[in-house]
């Protein structure tokens, strides 16, 4: 793979699996100094961080709660210690779903902390260690622009946020040459969500393609939204949905 992020500096929220570990590991083999935050899971934190050196690549893992913005601002400043940072990715999320009925103050607090109000918190520490050239990429949701099954309310409310939020920073930091752009993930083979589930068959052909992503595929949109030859794209929402939303 070519080092078209050799020297870069990444930050990746929720970078211990799934998605999240897969961006990890792209942003590392294109030549950047990876800094990833997990919550929950030291043993895989751990195991990625030996794979990404043992490719060749840099890694270092935080354990960080996205839901505390004292933690989240840590972890920016720990990946930026010393250096600045050129990349990051906004990735942690919270996944509550239910009837709306079910749906308590708990929930709702959570999702939004950890899906809405981290997101916003990382930006804003993070531009302050960010040269031109800087990237900001939201992780979001196909849920956000069509939510085909019950249950999907306060989810797909809170990863519709970030459209907002990806629109007014790409108009605020765009005079300083630092790109804001949002990826909504269509179905994706995940431990949470496998290809070969109980619903994976019905989820599938709601795509256009009509099977699940797998995470490099979304890490490799990322990768490219990262990359120089990215470099007048800003504001903008892309899916790597498989055809989900259309």
């Amino acid at each position: 793979m070519d080092k078209t992020l050799e020297g870069k500096v990444a930050l990746v929220t929720g970078g211990s699996r799934g998605i999240g570990a897969a961006v990890a590991s792209r942003l590392a083999r294109a030549g950047a100094a990876v800094t990833f935050t997990y919550q929950h899971d030291e043993t895989a934190a751990v195991a990625l961080v030996k794979q990404i050196e043992a490719d060749g690549g840099t890694a270092t893992a935080i354990r960080s709660d996205s839901a505390d913005p004292a933690a989240v601002v840590a972890a920016v400043e720990q990946a930026a210690a010393g250096r600045r940072l050129d990349i990051l990715v906004n990735n942690a999320g919270a996944f509550l779903v239910g009837p709306l009925e079910d749906l308590g103050l708990p929930e709702f607090d959570q999702t939004v902390a950890v899906n809405v109000r981290a997101p916003f918190v990382a930006s804003q520490a993070a531009v302050r260690h960010m040269p031109a050239g800087g990237r900001i990429i939201n992780i979001g949701s196909n849920m956000a622009e069509r939510a085909v099954f019950p249950g999907f309310s306060l989810y797909a409310m809170s990863k519709t946020a970030l459209i907002g939020l990806t629109k007014a920073l790409g108009r605020e930091l765009g005079p300083r040459a630092i790109t804001v752009n949002l990826v909504n993930p269509g179905p994706t083979d995940t431990a949470s969500n496998p290809a070969d589930g109980p619903n994976a068959a019905t989820i599938s052909a709601l795509t256009a393609l009509g099977h699940y992503a797998e995470p490099t595929d979304v890490a490799a949109t990322v990768a490219f939204l990262a990359s120089p030859e990215a470099r007048y794209i800003t504001g903008a929402t892309v899916n790597t949905d498989g055809g989900f939303t259309i």
